[in-house]
């Protein structure tokens, strides 16, 4: 399977993309750094399972993908609350980063299929 043809894994690169963006000029490098790299972690795990030769390779990394989405997601929620996030854009990647999990879910479960 492609990953390049993988609606989520288009998604987790926009997200990615977008928070690199949107934060380029926040001067807690700490929590800027953290917040990138586990968006990074969402496409970049997503691309690396899908090639592995089997079903459960491509299965172990597409868990890490989610659990990388929901560390995600818990930093966006702490950086509306601390003020580095603008509440409509914070908003709008927790609601994302939610999509991505259940699409990475549903292609768990194909796979096992």
């Amino acid at each position: 399977m492609d990953f390049e043809k993988l609606e989520v894994w288009k998604r987790a690169c926009r997200i990615s993309v977008e928070i690199y963006q949107t934060l380029r000029e926040l001067k807690d490098f700490g929590f800027k750094d953290q917040i990138t790299r586990s968006s990074l972690s969402v496409a970049s795990n997503i691309s690396e399972g899908m090639v592995r030769p089997t079903a459960n390779d491509k299965i172990r990394f597409l868990h890490i993908a989610n659990g990388s989405c929901a560390e995600l997601r818990t930093q966006a929620y702490i950086g509306i609350t601390i003020g580095y996030i603008p509440e409509d854009v914070g908003r709008k990647w927790v609601r994302e980063t939610k999509e991505i999990s259940a699409m990475l879910m549903g292609l768990v479960k194909k796979l096992r299929d």
